[in-house]
């Protein structure tokens, strides 16, 4: 399931390599303007496995992800991965986090556990990078490397348990609301490492103020996983300790 907004050029890139692999492919295209709505179409109408969903404007890359992963579970898919459209992510490592599948409910391609890499980053870049993840770790008490990475693979089971109706972040958060969401109900969480390059075509879709935005609903995720563990625990206990802040 790939977002997608301008992003022509390299998804003449992907599709193909997607394509190779036998997977099915939905599209949730938030009005494009580059020719990426008609290529889309086009290849929708050559292959069976190919499905997109056209929105009227660009609402938000949370809201692109739940109307993918209700329309995924909806189809009756058994697993759904997430990937970006600008060829970030590889897809030649997409076996690997639907492997690490058989035995978890959410996968994380990690760029920071023992094997990721991001190479032809600069340094400011690796540097927020970094301090995202321990900002969020910091709120949170989420105990994954890269808990904003968007390249991950979920059971259609886990995705239909997190209340995806509920779902709060429109932004970059969502990334991480997710992830409190399935971690505060003692999902089985797995990290395998993956590479992520830079965009090979476009422009980034990251400005500062979305990552304003992203960074001031973090603090509200920690509630959100507070919350939600005790109310999956129980009687149980088992709250993993949170910061004082």
């Amino acid at each position: 399931m790939i977002p997608v907004h301008d992003e022509c050029r390299n998804l003449r890139r992907l599709l193909p390599s997607l394509r190779e692999q036998g997977l099915s492919i939905l599209a949730v295209e938030d009005a494009s303007t580059d020719g990426s709505v008609e290529l889309l179409d086009r290849e929708a109408s050559r292959d069976p496995r190919v499905s997109v969903i056209h929105r009227p404007a660009l609402l938000g890359l949370g809201t692109a992800y739940v109307e993918g992963f209700e329309t995924a579970i909806a189809l009756g898919f058994k697993a759904v991965l997430q990937m970006d459209a600008d060829l970030s992510h590889d897809p030649a490592e997409i076996p690997s986090l639907l492997d690490a599948l058989e035995d978890a409910d959410l996968v994380l391609g990690s760029r920071y556990v023992d094997g990721g890499s991001t190479p032809g980053w600069s340094l400011q870049r690796r540097i927020l990078s970094r301090f995202g993840g321990a900002y969020t770790r910091a709120w949170t008490g989420l105990p994954y490397s890269d808990p904003t990475g968007g390249f991950r693979a979920f059971r259609a089971s886990t995705l239909r348990s997190l209340d995806l109706a509920a779902i709060r972040s429109r932004g970059f958060a969502f990334q991480v609301e997710v992830l409190a969401r399935a971690h505060a109900r003692g999902l089985r969480i797995r990290e395998v490492p993956i590479t992520f390059r830079e965009r090979l075509h476009g422009t980034s879709k990251l400005s500062s103020r979305i990552l304003l935005e992203a960074l001031a609903s973090v603090p509200r995720l920690r509630r959100l996983v507070r919350s939600e563990r005790r109310r999956e625990a129980g009687a149980k206990g088992g709250l993993f300790p949170l910061p004082r802040h």
